[in-house]
């Protein structure tokens, strides 16, 4: 497992680090930002335009390629890589997270108290076998345990699998959180125990860390997870109220986690929290930020005071003939397109203007994460991550792709 990942430079005034994370599809240059290709698409772009902006990976969906168009299909034409036409690393996560969505809505509605609750209305059930969901498709009652997962994930042949885990929400009490992780680490025994007898060996495989925000849970599941054979260690399940908590829940994790393993942060992808993260020693991290962002007409910038971030539908920008952001390579701001025009496209919800603005963004996050590489290589993480964070744009230059991989033996599907 030790041989997977290769750190290569450390930051003396903190836990970062930056490295090479080796996989059967090729090279991941950490600390990197992982696009969601949820449905095996990376929403409104080409999987040749996501190579082409410089990003190593992207993650896919087990639940949801479980559900349509089905992991023996995926499987048939060889795997996610062969159906997407993604000749690049892909990490799959494992259908945990939509035991928490479907029962409890989005984070922000389980923060906030509006989700269903406990149970929701599409969760049936949580026992020690897996869980019971209802189809959102046609309502029938559909089961998904550790093995299930690890058996849709073989099928796609993902690069790195992650183990199935129930993502604990942040409104239940720590009883039902220690009995959830102890649960989890049940199932973490039971993915492993199945890959090694049933999955692709070249297949890499990641824990979960849960504990909800309550330290002794988080540091216990963070010492028994590493103490299992995984290739790598992902946080889950509610990292808390606020940003602070969050922070914080990181920050303890990371402290005792062992250093020769990539770190995975799971749904986290602010500007702010991506910096924070790569502090606190994050190899990897993954959200929906970017691309929802630019479907619903929002934009990454340089603006710590707006979060990062500008509504281009806003009144304001009616008739502002300035680019999203000057000197930015992505074919939004480089194309000469104006904010009032981008504006248009994305009032009338123009297929086209949702595209700009998603490749916008993901410009913003790769160049971001390039800077912060960079910067932890030459030793001057501490004053490039003030500057980000003060509203300093990264660097303007594309982010160049690493040279095509070269196919591996190991990872050819019969």
């Amino acid at each position: 497992m030790d041989a997977a990942f290769h750190i290569q430079a450390r930051d003396p005034g903190s836990r970062a680090r930056a490295g090479l994370l080796r996989t059967a599809h090729g090279v991941v240059r950490t600390p990197a930002f992982v696009p969601l290709a949820t449905k095996g698409v990376v929403r409104g772009i080409s999987a040749a335009e996501v190579e082409a902006l410089g990003y190593d990976m992207v993650l896919g969906n087990t639940f949801h390629l479980w559900l349509e168009p089905g992991h023996d299909l995926v499987g048939g034409f060889g795997g996610l890589h062969e159906f997407m036409g993604w000749p690049r690393p892909i990490i799959t996560d494992s259908g945990g997270f939509q035991v928490f969505s479907m029962g409890y809505g989005n984070v922000s509605a389980e923060i906030k108290k509006t989700g269903a609750g406990p149970g929701g209305n599409s969760v049936l059930g949580i026992t020690e076998e897996g869980v019971t969901f209802k189809n959102p498709r046609n309502g029938a009652a559909i089961f998904m345990g550790p093995e299930t997962s690890m058996e849709v994930q073989a099928a796609l042949n993902s690069d790195i699998a992650l183990v199935f885990d129930e993502c604990t929400p942040y409104h239940v009490d720590r009883d039902y959180t220690a009995r959830s992780t102890e649960r989890t680490h049940r199932w973490l025994r039971r993915c492993l125990d199945w890959h090694a007898e049933h999955g692709p060996p070249e297949q890499l495989v990641y824990g979960i860390v849960q504990g909800g925000v309550y330290e002794d849970l988080r540091v216990a599941s963070a010492q028994a997870v590493a103490a299992s054979d995984v290739d790598g260690i992902a946080i889950g399940g509610s990292l808390g109220a606020d940003k602070d908590q969050m922070h914080g829940v990181v920050d303890l994790t990371t402290a005792v986690l062992p250093e020769d393993r990539p770190r995975h942060l799971l749904g986290i992808g602010e500007v702010d929290d991506l910096i924070r993260g790569v502090e606190l020693g994050i190899d990897t991290f993954d959200c929906v930020t970017p691309t929802r962002l630019g479907r619903h007409g929002g934009v990454l910038v340089p603006d710590p005071g707006r979060r990062f971030r500008l509504d281009l539908t806003a009144a304001r920008f009616k008739t502002s003939t300035d680019p999203i952001e000057d000197g930015c390579p992505c074919a939004a701001c480089a194309g000469g397109h104006t904010r009032g025009y981008l504006r248009y496209l994305a009032k009338n919800r123009e297929q086209t203007g949702q595209r700009l603005l998603t490749l916008h963004n993901l410009t913003y996050l790769a160049r971001l994460m390039r800077d912060l590489r960079e910067a932890i290589a030459a030793g001057t993480l501490a004053e490039t991550a003030a500057a980000l964070r003060a509203g300093e744009p990264p660097s303007t230059e594309p982010v160049e792709p690493l040279s095509p991989p070269e196919p591996s033996p190991s990872a050819a599907r019969s």
